[in-house]
């Protein structure tokens, strides 16, 4: 394949294969095509991405691709034919990463498992990205990124006492495995460097979304405590709301530190809360969250966003004002960091999304293109591979690609 990154770039140079649909996969492939990798989008070639036709679309053209499948090459291939078997084993030969999300056994089944690419290439990383894993009683089932919120234990927590357990409106596990599966990839490759060889690396969907629910498992182990829903209220600190304003709006009020806390009610008018005893403690404040509730909430409520928010700053409490996508476009700090960018796409012209993830000092990442069309650059990726347009006529014919 031909150099499509710059060498001042961290991951320059590394060659990752993206096989995976949907989520949680491609957006590790996207995560490491940020900071440089040369990426490759496989895809089928009747059946693409999903993602192509998820969500919104302008002129019959899907927009969460562009942002899924930005910094990436686009070819078609299908593995289960002779012909796209062969070609992957060719690609797979000089290549640093696999990520793909087939059912466990379905790339043995197309003789594309362990053995067969490792054959190929003893120092390739094969990523496995699955809802349950490569093993166990449920590896074979289909699963989705919306039952890992449910199994892991987030729905459980997330709601209101009285009310259903809530599931999120967007793809959280499958986001969060996205950068546990970068995580690991680049893990994995710090190993090779030092042993010479790849290895498969097992990513279940169920598993980083456990991580980030914090010491639920040690909690139970040791307490036998359960957390329960409490809706925007915290068990360990308060007050923590959200709050409406006189105009209106909602901010958000945090108090995880005892001086914020302490902050907060004298800003509020009620420095006479702060000698109860019970206020010394996150956890005992949280006990008495309807009191610091009802404080700060009529504060809030006697003044518009604006004022709520300055008068919080010269305080130096924690507030952040609840924002939908319209305020985060026009949000001063989002646009100081350059958080969301403007791309030249050549369908849609100039179009704006999230930035690379992170920002480096000296080897910074960049978004070089947006997603690109289904299988635009299968010609040139697989001349890069030495097949000659005979090859590739063939491989049309067979429909292999």
């Amino acid at each position: 394949m031909t150099e499509t990154t710059s060498p001042t770039t961290p991951l320059h140079g590394l060659r990752v294969l993206d096989l995976a649909t949907l989520f949680a996969g491609p957006l590790a492939a996207t995560l490491l095509g940020d900071f440089g990798a040369e990426v490759v989008k496989v895809e089928h070639p009747a059946k693409p991405d999903p993602s192509r036709g998820h969500g919104p679309a302008k002129d019959g053209i899907g927009l969460w691709w562009k942002h899924l499948g930005r910094n990436k090459r686009a070819i078609t291939l299908d593995l289960s034919r002779p012909g796209g078997r062969a070609v992957l084993l060719r690609l797979a030969a000089g290549a640093d990463v696999i990520i793909e999300n087939f059912r466990p056994g379905t790339l043995e089944k197309w003789d594309l498992g362990w053995e067969e690419l490792s054959t190929v290439n003893p120092r390739l990383i094969l990523t496995r990205v699955t809802a349950f894993g490569q093993f166990g009683p449920y590896a074979h089932r289909p699963g989705f990124g919306t039952l890992a919120e449910a199994m892991s234990g987030f729905a459980a927590v997330t709601g209101e006492p009285d009310a259903p357990p809530t599931l999120p409106p967007f793809g959280l596990a499958d986001s969060i495995t996205g950068l546990a599966t970068a995580y690991a990839v680049l893990t994995a490759l710090a190993a090779r460097d030092r042993t010479g060889a790849g290895q498969v690396v097992d990513m279940a969907i169920i598993e980083p979304m456990l991580a980030v629910l914090g010491p639920q498992p040690l909690w139970y182990d040791q307490l036998g405590y359960v957390q329960r829903r409490t809706g925007n209220r915290s068990a360990n600190n308060a007050p923590r709301n959200t709050y409406r304003t006189a105009d209106g709006t909602w901010v958000a009020v945090s108090t995880s530190a005892q001086s914020i806390a302490e902050r907060v009610m004298r800003l509020v008018g009620r420095p006479d809360l702060i000698d109860e005893p019970w206020f010394a403690t996150g956890a005992e404040r949280a006990a008495h969250a309807d009191v610091l509730d009802a404080a700060v909430g009529t504060w809030i409520a006697a003044r518009p966003r604006t004022e709520v928010l300055a008068a919080f700053e010269k305080a130096e409490a924690a507030v952040a004002p609840v924002q939908d996508v319209r305020d985060v476009m026009a949000d001063p700090q989002y646009q100081a960091l350059g958080t969301v960018t403007a791309v030249d796409d050549p369908e849609l012209g100039r179009i704006r999304m999230q930035n690379v993830l992170f920002r480096l000092s000296s080897t910074p990442g960049a978004i070089r293109w947006s997603g690109r069309p289904h299988g635009a650059d299968t010609d040139e990726v697989l001349t890069e591979l030495g097949l000659t347009a005979a090859e590739v006529t063939a491989l049309r014919a067979e429909g292999a690609v």
